[in-house]
């Protein structure tokens, strides 16, 4: 059976959204569409929500993803980079509920075990591993994109009877109607 599952690594300058597609259990699946939402000279905050609202619904109106894995928040110490990334969150989450998409949430550190299988993995060894799973194009130039891969493939394992990835299972609107 074949899916299309849409990860996103959130932020407030950039959002790495990427698309893979899965045609069942046990074999390998294949990058779709992978990209950045480029905010860095954006100075104005709702501005910069409303690119990352938009630019998610483009993307899932032209692919049509079946599952939405995004990346939660994590712990810092810097408050309100915290209340920012919260809110860049919540508005691609919106977007993907405006459409009826399931949504899966994903700590960070179970991102990481389910590729490298440390929770203490950098962005560069993921992105490096990935490549060992799927085929990755070399025009991919950012972190943030290839986090957004990460995410998806962390979906796919757990919907592939891989326990190696854990998530929180956010319900949508319509279901709760």
């Amino acid at each position: 059976m074949e899916k299309l599952i849409m990860g996103i690594d959130p932020g407030t300058n950039f959002m790495g959204y990427a698309i893979i597609k899965v045609f069942g259990k046990n074999q390998k699946p294949e990058l779709v569409v992978s990209g950045i939402v480029d905010m860095i000279k954006i100075t104005d905050p709702y501005i910069k929500l409303q690119r990352i609202f938009s630019r998610t619904l483009q993307v899932i109106d032209s692919y049509q993803p079946d599952e939405l894995a995004i990346e939660a928040q994590f712990y810092g110490k810097n408050v309100q980079s915290m209340l920012k990334l919260g809110r860049a969150q919540g508005v691609a989450i919106a977007a993907a509920l405006q459409r009826d998409i399931p949504i899966f949430e994903y700590a960070p550190k179970k991102i990481k075990m389910s590729i490298t299988g440390t929770g203490e993995a950098s962005k560069e060894q993921i992105a490096l591993l990935l490549g060992k799973f799927m085929t990755i194009p070399t025009t991919i130039s950012t972190l943030d994109e290839t986090d957004a891969i990460a995410i998806a493939y962390c979906h796919h394992l757990r919907n592939a009877g891989r326990n190696r990835c854990y998530c929180y299972r956010l319900l949508s609107l319509s279901a709760k109607l």
